[in-house]
């Protein structure tokens, strides 16, 4: 039988890939990419089609293979296909990480920069030329043999490690359960979430109602539950994830942080902040740890002020003898205060966002914006409850996608998106993916989601559409390869239309009744909107603060003697310190920090980026505010200056091109109430 992952075409056969293709297609993917790079550095004829052209075409095969091997491993693993993974992983790494490392293909390249045909490049393939040399330089092309030998072995560890660490959290998620038989016990709790639990517990042939880590479930009991002894439980699961026994990652957070800093010193860089972000906006982890610093700063006074409000608050109902908030004590509380200020409850507005309807919405705010129709498009799935779309322009297909919303035991927990096939460089159509792990339909009702997973769904469709409408002529370059403190703008940006009326009203209408969200019920949304604005921006500065300290102030001498236990006191003492409530000393939130420690990268000394690329989203946002909105002119500008350019320029000059300056913070502490 063929291997469908030696050729795979536009409509990706998803339901024919099996583990036992995995091993074979990736090593002879490998070797024929090996042939092509082989001949580029045997080139006599130096052109951008023998050269740069070649070496683009030479890794596109396996990197979609990749792919989509990844991809099934995140949204349908099973042992087989882990296994056959975690065996194709270091390969291909090797792989990748020997392409800068062979000199005869960088000679081939320095010579071709030198030739009249390179000095006439214009662009993309300009920029491509001079990203590439920086490439190879920043990835050992001047090592010597020694050097890169190290360096080759550092990333296949890295990536072994990495996946491990991924893996280990995935399993714990999926194997903690709590089933509550007495009803009591779930006083509180809204009756979406019960009725979940008691589907789930269904599922499960159990009696009573079952409570996972998974996001909906887990919220569920954080925010509703009043019993104490329940939240506890669950929030000491959650953030105890891989900290103990065979899944134990806290060892290998050592190890990873270890070889991150080996690369980064054999690489000529001082730490690995400064080697993964010279090519990104901040360009050095001081500039990030100014900009982390700088927003704390602006923030501490009022997070003390909403810390002694919740505890007062905590007081008035429970008597001035209350104990002070544990960390499962404040999503609770909080709930309560803000349903007693704003007399507004997030589960009223659960009517008004069936999924269905939300994507309705995400396809008519697109169509209003950029002008593009999106409709069901049948492609191949890995699980039925899989949803395929087009983007159409003209009548033509621009780009394909899948959308894979529900919590599911082989798919990990989180949301994201994946670009599969960049079809722009040959004029062809592009072809990505959005997944989530959002409220999931109960029993004859349909999926009913709350505000932030709406915000959630539309901030994926940001991504997907930076990549869906690129236009950039340059596989590496197209869509969503952009720095990544920039990578963040096209998708944060779409979480802005979740707080406007003329956008809600493009499909926000109650499943019932049809009406749209009461005009009492919009004012009280938007009002608590800043409510505990400075502990949420706190707990994201938290997390980029401790990031940003273990990839930089540690120095040579105090990571080699790094323990286990060591780097969990380093990261809890940082955590602590933007915290809301005491962290008891076994916190291991680090464990299941998948963000930095599942990837070799990933947003490793670069978890700030979440907050740089608010203060853009949020400045760029007052062009279509003052526009009115849903503004066509406004829409094609940011696809123009931001969604169809890709890496085509620096950031900084597409965000100029888009506002005509740099941007400001102002925006962004006006949004959040802290200016």
């Amino acid at each position: 039988m063929t291997n469908p992952l030696l050729s795979i075409p536009f409509a990706i056969p998803f339901d024919r890939v099996d583990a036992a293709h995995v091993e074979p297609a990736i090593d002879q993917l490998i070797a024929t990419a090996q042939d092509a790079i082989a001949a580029i550095g045997q080139a006599e004829t130096l052109t951008w089609d023998t050269t740069l052209g070649a070496l683009e075409a030479a890794t596109e095969d396996l990197e979609v293979a990749l792919t989509v091997i990844g991809h099934l491993e995140a949204v349908a693993t099973t042992p087989e296909l882990r296994k056959a993974y975690e065996v194709a992983q270091p390969k291909a790494s090797a792989f990748f990480s020997g392409i800068p490392l062979d000199a005869a293909l960088y000679a081939k390249l320095r010579a071709y920069a030198e030739t009249d045909d390179a000095k006439a490049l214009e662009g993309p393939r300009k920029r491509l030329l001079a990203k590439t040399l920086d490439d190879f330089r920043r990835h050992g092309a001047e090592l010597d043999a020694a050097g890169k030998e190290r360096l080759a072995a550092i990333d296949v560890a890295l990536t072994k490690i990495t996946t491990k660490f991924a893996q280990h959290v995935l399993d714990d998620t999926n194997d903690f359960e709590l089933v509550v038989t007495d009803e009591a016990q779930l006083a509180g709790l809204p009756k979406s979430a019960r009725a979940a639990a008691a589907q789930s517990a269904k599922s499960k042939d159990v009696e009573g109602w079952r409570f996972t880590l998974h996001a909906p479930s887990y919220l569920a009991i954080m925010q509703h539950a009043d019993e104490a002894s329940l939240r506890e439980r669950m929030w000491r699961a959650y953030n105890g994830r891989a900290s103990g026994g065979e899944r134990d990652n806290r060892a290998l957070i050592v190890e990873i942080l270890k070889l991150r800093r080996e690369k980064a010193k054999l690489l000529g860089y001082a730490d690995f902040a400064d080697f993964v972000l010279e090519p990104r906006m901040a360009k050095t982890g001081e500039r990030a740890r100014t900009f982390v610093d700088d927003l704390r700063s602006r923030t501490e006074a009022a997070f003390a002020r909403e810390n002694e409000e919740l505890l007062a608050f905590r007081r008035e109902l429970e008597g001035e003898d209350a104990p002070v908030l544990q960390p499962w004590d404040i999503g609770y509380y909080a709930e309560k205060l803000r349903l007693a200020r704003f007399d507004f409850d997030d589960e009223v507005l659960r009517p008004y966002f069936t999924a269905d309807a939300v994507l309705e919405g995400l396809f008519r705010l697109a169509g209003a914006l950029y002008g593009v129709e999106i409709r069901e498009h049948a492609l191949p799935v890995w699980n039925d409850a899989v949803r395929t779309y087009g983007i159409f322009e003209g009548g033509d297909l621009r780009a394909a996608f899948y959308v894979d919303l529900y919590p599911r035991e082989d798919k990990r927990g989180g949301a994201w998106m994946n670009p599969l096939i960049a079809g722009a460089p040959k004029g062809e159509a592009q072809l990505g993916l959005f997944c989530a792990n959002v409220s999931p339909p109960v029993g004859d009702e349909p999926a009913m989601l709350t505000h932030r997973e709406v915000e959630t769904l539309f901030h994926e469709f940001g991504h997907l559409l930076h990549h869906a409408l690129s236009t950039v002529e340059v596989r590496s370059l197209n869509g969503t390869n952009v720095a990544w403190d920039f990578v963040e703008l096209p998708s944060q940006i779409m979480e802005n239309f979740c707080w406007e009326r003329v956008s809600l009203d493009l499909f926000a209408r109650h499943h019932e009744t049809g009406q749209p969200i009461p005009d009492a019920l919009f004012e009280k949304l938007c009002a608590a909107r800043t409510f505990r604005a400075a502990n949420a921006q706190m707990r994201q500065l938290g997390f980029a603060a401790a990031d940003l300290y273990l990839h930089t102030q540690l120095d040579d001498a105090a990571l080699e003697a790094l323990t286990a236990e060591e780097v969990m006191r380093i990261g809890n003492e940082v955590l602590q310190a933007h915290a809301s409530a005491p962290l008891p000393a076994d916190y291991a939130m680090l464990c299941g920090f998948l963000h930095l420690f599942s990837s070799p990268t990933g947003y490793a000394a670069a978890y700030y980026s979440y907050k740089w690329a608010e203060v853009l989203d949020a400045d760029a946002f007052t062009r279509f505010k003052e526009a009115g909105v849903l503004d066509r002119a406004t829409g094609e500008a940011f696809r123009a200056s931001i969604l169809s350019q890709g890496s085509a320029d620096e950031p900084d000059a597409l965000y100029r091109a888009f506002m005509g300056r740099d941007p400001e913070l102002e925006p962004l502490l006006q949004r959040s109430g802290l200016a």
